[in-house]
């Protein structure tokens, strides 16, 4: 257990928890470090194969950037936290991790809170969620990538009207938007991120990276015709791989493929 967040690994799945209760899982430089270093874990590990992000308690996922302590350590210094390389979370700007995360939003996901969800594959929300990018109503902005990935999920008029208000905007209408996969009773977000991690699971890993990168890839390409010329190299690793041999083989033999993710 990290100090500002928790860890489990249930078989190939590795849970994260933001554990910053007291703040509504706020996140200040310290914090952001220990998730970064989390995630380099997760990437690096063969065995984790899905990642479950949430945040600790019942009232936020997490209401972004610690503005609190921003504002002391500017008064006291004068200095500017910095993210750490990989992003807000340690996860914004992680555009090299092919293995699925999924967001289980308990409550409250403002700010950075929203874009470390919107960074995430599949957001399951509790119908208590509450999403929003209110930066722009004390002079900032969704610099972590809010302004990009909104516009990339939901219709533009739709991503506008959150993005120039700052509205709040309720798991429901998430749902009915497009950025939210499901929304489920209250106090069940990690269960239900655990039912999409376990169908996710049924499937190969290779199979699944393989897709997560040609899908988030692809969107680069001006044209349909460019993105299905390009050559991708996780698809030469899924040719490549014991799962590309396994599947077949398990479907023509009527039992269950056992993965090895290699």
């Amino acid at each position: 257990m990290g100090t500002y967040s928790k860890t489990e690994t249930d078989g190939h799945l590795f849970i994260i928890t933001i554990n910053r209760p007291e703040v509504y899982n706020a996140l200040h430089p310290m914090a952001n470090q220990e998730l970064s270093d989390v995630f380099d874990e997760f990437a690096a590990n063969p065995d984790l194969w899905v990642a479950i992000i949430t945040g600790a308690g019942d009232k936020a996922f997490s209401a972004g950037n610690d503005l609190k302590y921003h504002a002391e350590l500017r008064a006291k210094t004068g200095a500017r936290p910095v993210s750490p390389a990989k992003g807000f979370g340690g996860l914004t700007s992680r555009f090299d991790l092919d293995k699925p995360v999924i967001a289980a939003v308990n409550g409250v996901a403002m700010g950075g809170g929203f874009e470390i969800a919107l960074a995430c594959d599949i957001i399951v929300a509790s119908e208590k969620a509450v999403f929003a990018l209110p930066e722009p109503r004390v002079g900032l902005a969704a610099l972590a990538g809010g302004m990009h990935r909104l516009p990339r999920a939901i219709p533009l008029k739709h991503a506008m009207g959150m993005l120039l208000t700052g509205r709040r905007v309720s798991a429901e209408e998430g749902l009915r938007l497009g950025f939210v996969n499901e929304v489920v009773p209250a106090g069940q977000a990690l269960a239900g991120a655990r039912r999409w991690a376990e169908a996710i699971l049924e499937c190969s890993p290779v199979s699944v990276r393989a897709s997560k990168a040609v899908a988030l890839r692809s969107l680069g390409f001006a044209s349909l015709e460019e993105s299905l010329a390009a050559r991708y190299e996780p698809i030469a690793e899924l040719v490549r791989s014991e799962d590309f041999v396994e599947g077949p083989r398990a479907f023509a033999d009527k039992r269950r493929p056992r993965w090895t993710g290699r």
